[in-house]
């Protein structure tokens, strides 16, 4: 008889980070996370677990009331602090959780899964690296009833009402708005300072809707300050080592550079690092702006290396997102304009980020939000967005990218936005909004 036991007796393989560990034990220098994974079933998965635990045959049971991350690459801070705070949120849910890697490859999400649904997760949040693969996971999750959700990017003009009630959300800050706000905090400084001069771009991914839409933004900025212009721009592709290479290689083209427009905190913080490579001081030659509000981030602007950031949190998307997931779990079903959400995010400066780094990073493990409280089963007459949050646009949120021909807007969405359902959750949700997100924390003791 094979000896049974319950999977929690054994590490999570699904989890990136018990993957590194036992990458080590089992002798698999030089193999990347992909490699292993590539390389092994959930069976043979199953069978390091045991032989780690001193087992000689083991039969899995499928988990239940588990919640996977699957991001598209883990190697920035962003992901990082959102991690964590998952881990925070789902433990207040009662959800398991794991975290799975992509490494900037949307087949091996897709991969990664495929394995998660057959051994019987419950629900998904997903950080795409591209749109790709959405539809796909769409039609998985769908046939397996597994709830998913995504931020960030995604395939454009395509939406949970095509995919089927499984996809609940789509939700991701209001992007262009954002970066055109620390834009602007930008060329307004070296428009003083400097009596304005030359900017340089470091990107994100190319064709990513998130660096699509932070681009439009930026250059909208440039209207209202006709003595700035941007000279350049390369991909920094999301992180601090590309990032700083791209910069080194717009500032050695561009020699009078006095500001920089960077695509998330981690490439700011790849950009600080070339212009003080270059013999220049961040904050008195350059200046430079970013977004996310990452603890390095905030504390770079606390230190005045860094001007501005569109702090949108990344605590703020594992509690949305796991909140959204726990309701539909749990027998709430959202409005069609409940599906597709914005939020605001705060434009952190000088002035203003001491109240968020008290909040967001050194906080001394005191949670940022009230988790439950964002949760329509757990507080049904007293619910709490604790950010501007409300219905999405789709014209806005793709605008500049062509339709796929024949592509109308879905009926539910069109007729939620007709017949003022989707003016009633925004007024809603903005009654609802008490934890102001750049207040004090709700869990802070008086």
């Amino acid at each position: 008889m094979p000896k049974r036991i319950d999977p929690r007796a054994y590490p999570d393989f699904s989890d990136v980070r018990v993957i590194d560990r036992h990458m080590d034990r089992l002798d698999t220098h030089g193999a990347s996370r992909r490699d292993f994974l590539s390389l092994v079933s959930a069976g043979v998965v199953a069978a390091a677990a045991a032989a780690t635990c001193g087992l000689s045959n083991v039969a899995v049971a499928a988990p239940s009331g588990k919640l996977a991350f699957l991001t598209a690459f883990y190697r920035n801070e962003y992901n990082l602090i959102a991690d964590k705070a998952f881990e925070g949120v789902t433990k207040a849910f009662g959800l398991d959780y794991a975290v799975l890697d992509g490494q900037f490859d949307s087949q091996l999400q897709l991969s990664q899964f495929e394995q998660q649904s057959a051994a019987g997760v419950q629900s998904a949040v997903f950080n795409l690296a591209d749109g790709a693969s959405i539809k796909r996971i769409a039609q998985v999750a769908q046939q397996n009833q597994i709830y998913v959700a995504n931020v960030w990017d995604t395939l454009s003009w395509f939406t949970p009402f095509e995919a089927g009630d499984y996809y609940t959300l789509y939700a991701v800050p209001e992007e262009f708005a954002a970066h055109r706000g620390v834009t602007v905090e930008l060329l307004k400084t070296i428009t003083e300072t400097h009596g304005g001069g030359d900017v340089i771009g470091v990107t994100g991914l190319p064709g990513n809707w998130t660096d699509i839409a932070r681009s439009r933004g930026r250059d909208d900025a440039f209207k209202d300050f006709p003595k700035t212009r941007l000279v350049g721009e390369l991909p920094g592709k999301w992180n601090r080592e590309d990032a700083l290479k791209a910069t080194e290689d717009l500032l050695t083209r561009n020699r009078n550079v006095v500001g920089v427009v960077a695509q998330n905190d981690d490439v700011a913080q790849g950009a600080l690092g070339a212009i003080r490579a270059a013999g220049l001081k961040p904050g008195e030659d350059v200046f430079v702006v970013g977004a996310d509000g990452t603890a390095l981030g905030a504390k770079s602007i606390a230190q005045g290396h860094q001007l501005a950031t569109s702090a949108n949190s990344p605590a703020y998307v594992a509690g949305l997102f796991a909140a959204r997931i726990y309701d539909v779990t749990h027998g709430w079903t959202p409005k069609a304009s409940e599906r597709l959400l914005n939020w605001r995010s705060l434009t952190a400066t000088k002035e203003n980020v001491a109240g968020y780094i008290e909040r967001f990073v050194d906080n001394n493990g005191v949670d940022p939000f009230d988790y439950r409280k964002l949760s329509r089963v757990l507080h049904p007459e007293d619910w709490d967005p604790q950010v501007e949050l409300y219905p999405l646009d789709i014209e806005k949120h793709w605008e500049g990218i062509p339709r796929p021909t024949g592509w109308t807007a879905p009926k539910p969405y069109a007729d939620a936005w007709s017949n003022g359902e989707a003016e009633a959750v925004k007024a809603e949700y903005a009654a609802r909004y008490k934890i102001k997100f750049d207040g004090p924390s709700p869990q802070r003791k008086a």
